[in-house]
């Protein structure tokens, strides 16, 4: 099942009235006033791992802008899934495919996603009513942004160009930045596993200082 079929579903709607729909709220407002630095900081008194579970809405994002772009990402434009040519990433999910298989870049993409969308439908892992999150939370959370962090560095790398044709880079770097600073705030992705865009996100946190 390709992901066109189920075009972009987002994340599972936060009930209305819930704490989660009120932090969620909280984090769109903020985002409106244009400072990402603020935006990201985690609401006083509130639960970390509440914070994350509510922000983890990069991948509907991240989905959007990947899918405006899927015309040019095929499997023979992108044959292996690429960020510049020294980052290859293999795919694996430690239950289907334990062994990291070399794949197209759609089919990557395709894999990530259904495995995000799995993560976040799973009630143990993304509670939607007020239960406490399962002890291995936080090291989901930090795989799955890792793994979305490779969709934004193939969308650099590989379709700029596309990009910049469907005048759609204010979007892009606007998502991707309010994404980095995040993932900086609380220290969830490994420097070394944001070396293809840091030049990039030197850039972004220049201009933001």
């Amino acid at each position: 099942g390709s992901r066109s079929s189920k075009t972009f579903k987002p994340k599972k709607n936060i009930p209305e009235g819930s704490h989660q729909y009120e932090l969620l709220k909280h984090a769109e407002a903020t985002l409106g006033s244009g400072n990402l630095r603020q935006a990201v900081m985690l609401p006083e008194g509130e639960d970390l791992n509440e914070w994350i579970a509510v922000n983890v809405d990069f991948f509907n994002q991240i989905n959007m802008l990947y899918g405006t772009i899927t015309e040019f990402c095929t499997e023979s434009s992108c044959a292996v899934m690429s960020a510049g040519p020294r980052y290859e990433y293999h795919w694996a999910d430690g239950t289907n495919i334990k062994k990291p298989i070399k794949c197209s870049a759609p089919k990557y993409i395709d894999y990530l996603m259904s495995w995000v969308q799995d993560q976040l439908d799973d009630e143990t892992l993304f509670p939607s009513k007020i239960v406490p999150f399962p002890k291995n939370f936080m090291s989901v959370a930090k795989t799955i942004l890792k793994r979305l962090f490779r969709v934004y560095a193939h969308i650099y790398h590989q379709h700029f160009d596309s990009v910049i044709q469907l005048q759609e880079e204010a979007h892009l770097n606007t998502s991707f930045k309010h994404f980095i600073f995040f993932v900086q705030e609380f220290n969830l992705i490994d420097r070394r596993e944001l070396a293809p865009l840091q030049d990039l996100i030197e850039k972004l946190g220049s201009k933001d200082r």
